[in-house]
């Protein structure tokens, strides 16, 4: 367990930005309890300081996880965001697209959301942007990109994409091998 360096930082602040925006200095600086971000085997915790200190004294071997999984880095040097920064990114987000009850499952068996199950969207969502999918009743249940602005959302057909899926809640049950 390790902090980010300099260069791992900016690759997660990157990533992190596209979807919460300005609201990544609410993430570290709690005024509850300062939290930070930390590397164990090419995957990023999100920790409070505190935990971390009580985790130093337990040896790398025997520590699996610590806090929260944000996601990975690749080979390449990537950051890939996993569905359990989804709680996390998902109180900070700067974008949101609500998603009508008939168009839950869908989203969650991995399709994309369609204009038909919009129940509403965040004023002035650019194309391309981070959003974060909430159900009707306000629960997050995944994240994703959009592939139209809200300006030109609003002039597409029922079957037409909105956003595209990026990852769901029903990913803990599809990929819960590999997952952490």
């Amino acid at each position: 367990m390790r902090p980010l360096t300099e260069k791992e930082t900016r690759t997660l602040f990157e990533k992190l930005a596209q979807y919460i925006g300005r609201n990544i200095k609410h993430l570290i600086d709690r005024p509850d309890d300062p939290h930070c971000f930390r590397l164990q085997r090419d995957r990023v915790y999100y920790s409070s300081e505190r935990l971390v200190k009580v985790a130093i004294s337990v040896g790398r071997d025997q520590l699996v996880s610590l806090g929260t999984p944000l996601g990975k880095f690749t080979r390449t040097g990537k950051f890939r965001l996993h569905v359990t920064a989804l709680d996390v990114i998902a109180r900070h987000a700067k974008f949101k697209i609500w998603v009508k009850p008939n168009g839950e499952m869908p989203y969650l068996y991995g399709n994309n959301v369609l204009k038909a199950h919009v129940g509403r969207i965040s004023e002035d969502t650019p194309e391309h942007q981070g959003v974060i999918i909430f159900s009707m009743n306000d629960t997050p249940i995944g994240f994703g990109v959009t592939a139209r602005s809200t300006v030109d959302s609003r002039k597409l057909q029922p079957t037409d994409v909105v956003a595209f899926h990026q990852t769901d809640i029903g990913e803990y049950l599809r990929d819960e091998d590999t997952l952490f």
